[in-house]
């Protein structure tokens, strides 16, 4: 008999070290994966909003999540998880013995496996680490790794870690996305049945999505309020206003982004941000999206009467662009790449690079007011015939007016006014080449010809080089670089801001007598059709041979705004087509809608101290001591101006 008994005693040490041994095994075996449970980090959604907080757009990889710490978590929710997941959890070691043992019974009975008892610490490592498939191995290593966890994390950071990591149906990664998606509340408002509806989601996603079984879904969670009565943890009025109630629920798209143009321009410039679309960043705009609204409608409405006035043309290739910015800190407020990103994602904004034809002229003449000519100064408006030699071949350039008609000498003003041609090629000359050149040069444009075709914009801009160009008259001599991104905050509430960036090209009274001849320009020359009631406007329109291109660039005393048309093969537009016809009722349409938006837009430009004006044979011109008047014939009254 004391044979027997050592025998036994050596089996069983024998048992017991293999037992150990297989423990040891399956535990080495798992060790390493206990890193990625302690140290998860799920990848999370990013948000680009614009200036007042609104969503623009969320930017997500494969899944769509929203994070939140436990201390976000509402008590009510954890019980209703304990109470439907895991009755025990916080007091179990990571496994459940009990739950274990009718698991066994039942799977025994059946002969394969078809209940775990898993507690939530097993379903965040299966969910995590492990495969989700039903086997006895996996089961072991499941339950070691989760005694192992309870030692190292928290109770509450293994809520975090699930709840943030669970599935909850309609593409929802974390219980922080369902609750917005779902009912667009944050976890601190929800109520007790939007709870108890959340925690039934976690053990069948897909069946008890609300958006598609809502009687099922509010089913199970009526289930789960019926436990949670049972174990005590709500009251018989809470219980029946749970029941009662019927939460509104939400069949919200993820990928929402009102402004495609923008966000792949955002991505563009954040393209070294690797993890921008796990990283959870909330990325703040300029963008106003009252303005981009309003912008996108002002596009297709130029867009439509377009295609009434050319209905002859195929206007597949016909398409526009839009973009506006704040004055005076160049903080782009709307941009709008094109009539229907669906069907072209091309950002003609950014990407487009035409010829600005006569919305250049404004720098031409600027540099010659910087040069001390003045508003009243002669220019003649006459023909004039080039010659020159391309490839070894003598050719002529003979430029002509739009009108093919010749105003023999005019006023800066009136010249700029009805955008001559002639006479401001002859300004080019009169100033010199060579000086109008270097203005050009420092205005920032890199691809102008080193030629007289200059002054008739005979280069390729795009719409934003055009906008940051064209705040030097609307920010008054210094020139702002266009802004679209405001600040980047990370997961951990690390902020980068976004700083202006200003370069100052002349003084503010010289910059204002151009903006008072391109006020002129819209009160009485060819941007008329850009006037708004109500608020000074200041501008010019652009167009080029054969009407391929249409602009019209302007500003009001606060806002700037650059609207473009053409066809993206660069063929004709069409019969009139030109940056006055086409492109400044655009901007009217624009602003109209604008001072609905803002009513308290600032109406009227201020004039800059040492700017004094004449009024010389019934006209009004604005001098600096740089511009002054170089010839006195007829009749002045001066007046200075503060």
């Amino acid at each position: 008999m004391r044979k027997l008994f050592k025998l036994f005693m050596v089996l069983c040490l024998f048992i017991g070290i293999g037992i150990v041994a297989i423990l040891v095994h399956y535990y080495n075996s798992i060790r390493f994966d206990l890193d990625q449970v302690v140290h998860y980090t799920p990848p999370l959604t990013t948000q680009i909003i614009d200036r007042k907080g609104r969503l623009v757009a969320n930017l997500y990889d494969k899944e769509f999540r929203f994070y939140a710490s436990f201390e976000d978590f509402p008590a009510r929710v954890i019980e209703a998880l304990a109470a439907v997941e895991d009755t025990l959890f916080f007091e179990h070691p990571g496994i459940n013995i009990d739950a274990i043992s009718r698991a066994m019974v039942k799977n025994l009975a059946s002969g394969k496996m078809l209940e775990g008892g898993s507690t939530i610490t097993q379903q965040l490592i299966k969910n995590i680490v492990l495969t989700p498939e039903r086997t006895f191995d996996r089961k072991i290593k499941e339950a070691l790794l989760a005694i192992r966890i309870e030692q190292v994390l928290s109770k509450e950071e293994i809520l975090e870690r699930y709840l943030n990591r669970a599935y909850f149906g309609h593409g929802y990664y974390g219980i922080r996305t369902a609750a917005l998606g779902y009912f667009r509340k944050d976890l601190d408002r929800l109520t007790l049945k939007e709870s108890a509806l959340l925690a039934g989601l976690v053990r069948a996603p897909a069946f008890y999505d609300p958006t598609k079984n809502l009687d099922f879904a509010l089913g199970r969670a009526n289930n789960i309020l019926q436990r949670m009565y049972a174990l005590g943890w709500i009251t018989d009025d809470e219980l029946q206003r749970g029941i009662d109630e019927v939460p509104k629920i939400y069949n919200d798209t993820l990928s929402a982004n009102v402004a495609p143009y923008v966000v792949n321009e955002v991505l563009r410039q954040l393209a070294q941000l690797q993890d921008i679309k796990t990283g959870g960043y909330v990325i703040k705009l300029n963008l106003d999206l009252d303005y981009q609204e309003a912008a996108q409608e002002a596009l297709v409405y130029g867009y439509e009467q377009i295609r009434k006035r050319q209905p002859n043309h195929d206007n597949e290739s016909l398409n526009g662009a839009i973009v506006v910015l704040e004055n005076r800190s160049g903080r782009i407020r709307a941009m709008v790449g094109g009539v229907d990103y669906k069907k072209s994602n091309f950002n003609r904004v950014t990407q487009a690079k035409r010829q600005p034809g006569s919305s250049f002229k404004p720098f031409i003449y600027q540099a010659a007011l910087d040069y001390s000519y003045s508003e009243s100064d002669l220019l003649a408006d006459i023909a004039r015939t080039y010659e020159y030699v391309s490839n070894g071949e003598k050719r002529i350039w003979q430029p002509k007016n739009y009108t093919n008609a010749f105003k023999g000498l005019v006023t800066l003003k009136t010249a700029l006014e009805q955008s001559l041609n002639l006479a401001t090629i002859n300004l080019v000359e009169d100033v010199g080449f060579e000086r109008v050149w270097q203005k050009i040069d420092q205005y920032g444009f890199v691809n102008a010809p080193r030629n007289l075709t200059i002054a008739l914009g005979s280069f390729a801009v795009s719409p934003l080089e055009m906008s940051r160009s064209y705040t030097i008259f609307s920010n008054y001599g210094t020139i702002m670089e266009p802004m679209l991104i405001d600040s980047i905050t990370d997961i951990r509430g690390k902020e980068i801001r976004f700083y202006e960036r200003a370069t100052k090209i002349t003084e503010e009274r010289q910059a204002f007598l151009m903006i008072d001849l391109l006020r002129n320009a819209v009160n009485r020359g060819t941007g008329r059709r850009a006037r708004v009631k109500g608020i000074e406007i200041a501008g010019k329109t652009g167009s080029t041979n054969n009407n391929i291109d249409a602009w019209f660039c302007g500003f009001s005393p606060t806002i700037q705004t650059v609207v473009w048309y053409g066809r993206d093969d660069n063929t004709p537009l069409g019969a009139r087509e030109t940056g006055s016809v086409t492109s400044a009722p655009v901007f009217s349409h624009f602003y109209e809608r604008l001072l609905q938006i803002e009513p308290g837009l600032k109406r009227n430009f201020n004039i800059p101290s040492g700017v004094y004006s004449d009024i010389k044979d019934g006209e009004q011109y604005f001098y600096t001591d740089v511009s002054a008047p170089k010839e006195t014939e007829g009749i002045y009254n001066q007046q200075l101006l503060p």
